[in-house]
């Protein structure tokens, strides 16, 4: 005689699921996206892997750009802000942070490019912009043109980090697309494009590495000698009249 199944368990006999929380959704979220990416981080995954419903996350995170802005802030924990309190050149110290923040946004491709409109206003992210605006202040950098620079510094980082990721490319196609752009400035006509076939070699050159590194400085030090301009309707200073 063949035996009967055994009784499913009640609603009430499972286990009680954790409470939601925000911190454990964007932990969820960081998990979710190390295994399967970030476009894969939507309300609804989340949700499914969270044993819920998509409404009861909108409780803690309005949308996914929310969300994918609160998984960026997570992973800032992995910038190395030591170089804000070390000694020597801040200009270096400022750029081994920029570095570090570009290379944690190199590890995760489509985070990067997510990262160019995602706005994070976590600890993290204000831990990272209060040491960027620390050395700034060290170098004599005024306040408000300091201010201002931390949204290039950080787009400038960012796009990088966008524009080389391989994203949801394989590493052919993007080995590809590099070789065609290489072959199309080599092979510049002089007639037309006589600038580009004169520097071609120069605008293939130089490691990744160094375009980064040369690019803050160029920054940094554009930084110090722009003054922010005039608020609108401010008085236009004049020179004074020539003495006799």
């Amino acid at each position: 005689m063949t035996g009967q199944p055994a009784p499913r368990p009640s609603r009430r006999e499972r286990p009680a699921k954790p409470a939601l929380t925000r911190d454990g959704i964007v932990g969820t979220a960081v998990a979710l996206m190390r295994a399967e990416g970030l476009q894969r981080v939507t309300m609804r995954r989340l949700a499914q892997e969270l044993d819920t419903g998509p409404a009861s996350l909108y409780v803690y995170v309005r949308n996914t750009a929310e969300l994918h802005a609160a998984v960026l802030d997570d992973l800032l924990g992995g910038v190395d802000l030591g170089p804000a309190r070390a000694d020597g050149d801040w200009r270096g110290r400022l750029v081994r942070i920029l570095t570090s923040y570009t290379a944690v946004l190199f590890e995760h491709p489509g985070l990067a490019r997510s990262a160019l409109v995602a706005r994070p206003s976590g600890e993290r992210y204000l831990d990272l912009v209060e040491a960027l605006l620390s050395l700034l202040d060290e170098g004599g950098v005024p306040g408000d043109r300091a201010a201002w620079a931390i949204d290039l510094l950080l787009q400038f980082a960012t796009a990088t980090a966008a524009e080389h990721a391989a994203g949801d490319k394989g590493a052919t196609e993007t080995e590809g697309e590099w070789a065609a752009l290489a072959a199309a400035v080599r092979g510049a006509s002089r007639e037309r494009h006589p600038h580009i076939a004169e520097r071609g070699a120069d605008l293939l050159s130089g490691p990744g590495e160094a375009r980064l590194d040369w690019g803050f400085h160029v920054l940094i030090n554009g930084v110090l000698c722009t003054a922010l301009p005039d608020p609108p309707g401010a008085p236009t200073a004049t020179a004074s009249p020539d003495t006799p």
